[in-house]
């Protein structure tokens, strides 16, 4: 019997397998959340100082996705393999590095677990399937896009744009989520609905209220789970939004003229919709009477 049979006919073996390999990408997504805003911020002061013909910067060391090796900030001592173990090595560290004690963020072992939960429950829902497997791909990407808005108030394209080409191909490949036809539309609706609330916002109040990466996240969506889920997706985020947001400013002081990112509510909301959209609106039109 293979490994994919085995873990076919196991589901506990299946949803154990889930669960390490979102421990161990939830680890790769701690570096992308890390790194590649530097990266951004770096290619566009390249580009700045290309365009006003200014002597480019010499960043001495070579810094991507890869190098430099992964090393704690304070005392810069390479990390060692069995110090690298997602959640486990935390843990056993008691949440120290190893060699200067300096205390280590909270956030690494939660996006490591959170990714683990979040491949675990993808293979509870839909089993041993195509599903899975793309569900994951999709709920591993909202994650990230989640902790890079809230640090940095950007959606990289790098990460939307290729993820709704994905989308559609999927639904056109295999209707995994919806039909083409939907996952078109959707894409349409999506981009369109928050562009005209931005362009509706801008000219009652003279300011900016979201920014054009929401409205490829939500075409994105889109093309993931057709046009029906929009607006379940627009309703559930912005009331999540708007209660974190007043809580923000009711007991922490947060100053209403700081924007506070609005993509992970859309990614949170999607993620809700990814799973329960269907039986929500079908709640929804049962209690409405239709």
């Amino acid at each position: 019997m293979s490994i994919l049979e085995y873990l076919a006919y196991s589901p506990i073996a299946l949803l154990v397998t889930l669960l390490i390999l979102g421990l161990i990408v939830g680890s790769f997504l701690n570096v992308v959340i890390l790194r590649y805003p530097v990266m951004l911020q770096r290619l566009y002061e390249c580009e700045c100082r290309d365009l006003l013909k200014l002597p480019q910067e010499n960043h001495q060391e070579k810094f991507n996705l890869v190098f430099p090796h992964s090393h704690c900030p304070s005392c810069k001592t390479p990390i060692k393999p069995w110090q690298n173990i997602p959640v486990i090595s935390y843990l056993l560290l008691k949440g120290k590095c190893a060699n200067c004690s300096t205390s280590i963020s909270m956030r690494y072992p939660l996006v490591e677990l959170i990714a683990g939960l979040l491949a675990l429950l993808s293979g509870w829902y839909f089993g041993f399937s195509l599903n899975t497997i793309t569900a994951c791909l999709l709920l591993w990407a909202l994650l990230t896009l989640t902790m890079i808005d809230f640090d940095h108030q950007i959606l990289p394209d790098d990460i939307t744009l290729p993820l709704l080409w994905v989308g559609l191909l999927i639904n056109f490949q295999w209707q995994l989520f919806t039909t083409i036809d939907q996952a078109l539309w959707g894409v349409i609706a999506g981009y369109l609905t928050l562009w005209c609330v931005y362009w509706l916002f801008k000219l009652l109040t003279q300011k900016e209220g979201m920014g054009y990466g929401d409205f490829k996240l939500l075409a994105m969506l889109g093309a993931w789970l057709g046009w029906k889920m929009l607006p379940l997706i627009i309703l559930l985020s912005s009331f999540i939004g708007a209660i974190i947001g007043g809580l923000l400013i009711l007991f922490r002081g947060h100053d209403h003229q700081i924007p506070i990112p609005f993509g992970p509510y859309l990614a949170g909301a999607g993620a809700v919709a990814l799973f329960w959209g269907e039986t929500i609106v079908q709640q929804y039109f049962q209690l409405a009477g239709f």
